[in-house]
């Protein structure tokens, strides 16, 4: 029976010993890695270049929308202005059929423009500025 115990004592402490090495991480080859990320950030690292260059760049955007409302408002304006000058024009064509008509019931020709002489020299427009 002594030889029975120690039997049983080696069989348990073996059975034992292979229950520590296979519940080990690091005997049984399972080794456990913990794994550490470092979530740190640091700012950008910018040269003087790189912000005047920023600076420029924000300094076009802006130079470019003031542009565009001025381009817009132009626009608009001459669009006006174009309508004013059509409307001018239609006044300034009935005036002169009307001219025309009382002119043809009066009897009153167009003037017929004087030929030059060949001899004469072209008259001068200059004569009739202020001195």
């Amino acid at each position: 029976m002594a030889e029975r115990k120690k039997l049983i004592f080696i069989c348990s402490a073996a059975v034992i010993t292979a229950l520590i090495f296979w519940f080990s991480p690091t005997i049984g080859g399972k080794e456990k890695v913990y794994e550490v990320r470092p979530e740190v950030t640091l700012p950008e690292y910018r040269t003087d270049a790189a912000r005047a260059i920023d600076a420029y760049e924000r300094l076009m955007e802006r130079y470019m929308d003031l542009s565009a409302g001025s381009f817009t408002r132009l626009g608009s304006d001459s669009r006006a202005i174009l309508n004013k000058l059509n409307a001018i024009e239609t006044k300034l064509d009935e005036l002169s059929q009307r001219i025309a008509r009382i002119e043809t019931e009066l009897g009153i020709e167009e003037p017929k423009p004087a030929a030059p002489d060949a001899g004469q020299k072209p008259a001068d427009n200059n004569d009739n500025k202020i001195r």
